[in-house]
């Protein structure tokens, strides 16, 4: 996989949205890109986990707050940087803001189709994703030759909540999460499994340690971040960016978030600022 993105100039502003910190990945792919990014970000933390939401809900909820937040953020472009929204949403956010470039994430499907040497591939993600026509969609156009694992993980992106805090997470918690990729009658095959959901990313090195060794992992954070700089390098330079710092917002104070402010100024944020009262203030313990 390519590992550097376009040259950008910039200044450019962009928002990335996720349910929780797991476009976090993402934010850092792009500030490791170009430091002439400013990214926003916006977690819905009211509703986490959106895995386990009503369809109608999601969408209905994803168009009003990604609305609410080009009108008084003014991002150049949204990366969805979930892979439920995405699948579930992207094609509904571009028809209600149609001058608005949006970066989805979805299952890598392709990407395991090209890495894998057996013809067996799987992909791990929410129920959400996994139950969804459009991973059907995607198995067919881009991996019609291989087997495909797909395997729900109820509870994995709350694990990865709490490791993106420091916190542990029992071994024995995460092999149950993910033990359905190594049961399957073609598991013996198994070898390339991709990362569909973006929470998954602060797992990866615990997912590594529990699985077979002879298992690629695919994530595609720093695929989406590149994709990001090159639709960014089709629009002009923000003149006027710069005036305002880049902030992590939330539409609900998260769990723990003493420990959440800790790590969040390694992606470039100060704090934790709650989003419908406009906060300023550091979210409360």
């Amino acid at each position: 996989m390519q590992t550097t993105g376009p040259a950008l100039s910039g200044p450019y502003r962009v928002l990335a949205f996720d349910s929780g910190i797991g476009g976090l990945g993402i934010v850092r792919a792009i500030r490791s890109l170009s430091p002439h990014i400013h990214v926003d970000y916006l977690a819905d933390t009211a509703v986490f986990p959106y895995g386990e939401q009503d369809d109608a809900l999601l969408i209905e909820r994803i168009i009003t707050l990604i609305s609410q937040a080009i009108t008084r953020l003014r991002p150049q472009a949204v990366i969805i940087a979930c892979n439920t929204a995405s699948t579930l949403a992207l094609d509904a956010l571009r028809a209600a803001c149609p001058s608005t470039p949006f970066i989805g994430c979805v299952p890598p499907i392709r990407w395991a189709a090209r890495q894998t040497q057996t013809g067996v591939i799987g992909l791990l993600a929410t129920r959400a994703t996994i139950r969804r026509p459009y991973l059907t969609r995607l198995h067919a156009l881009y991996a019609p030759e291989c087997t495909l694992i797909a395997h729900a993980a109820p509870r994995l992106a709350s694990y990865a909540e709490q490791v993106f805090r420091g916190r542990s997470v029992p071994d024995n918690a995460i092999r149950e999460e993910i033990e359905g990729l190594f049961t399957h009658p073609d598991s013996n095959r198994l070898d390339a499994i991709g990362l569909g959901c973006t929470h998954y990313t602060f797992m990866l090195d615990l997912l590594r340690r529990l699985a077979p060794p002879t298992i690629t992992w695919l994530d595609p954070a720093g695929a989406v971040a590149r994709h990001s700089c090159t639709v960014l390098q089709s629009l002009p330079p923000n003149k006027e960016d710069g005036r305002t710092p880049a902030r992590a917002w939330f539409t609900a104070c998260p769990q723990d978030a003493d420990a959440l402010t800790e790590h969040l100024p390694a992606y470039g944020f100060d704090g934790i600022n709650l989003w419908e009262d406009q906060a300023t203030l550091p979210c409360p313990a």
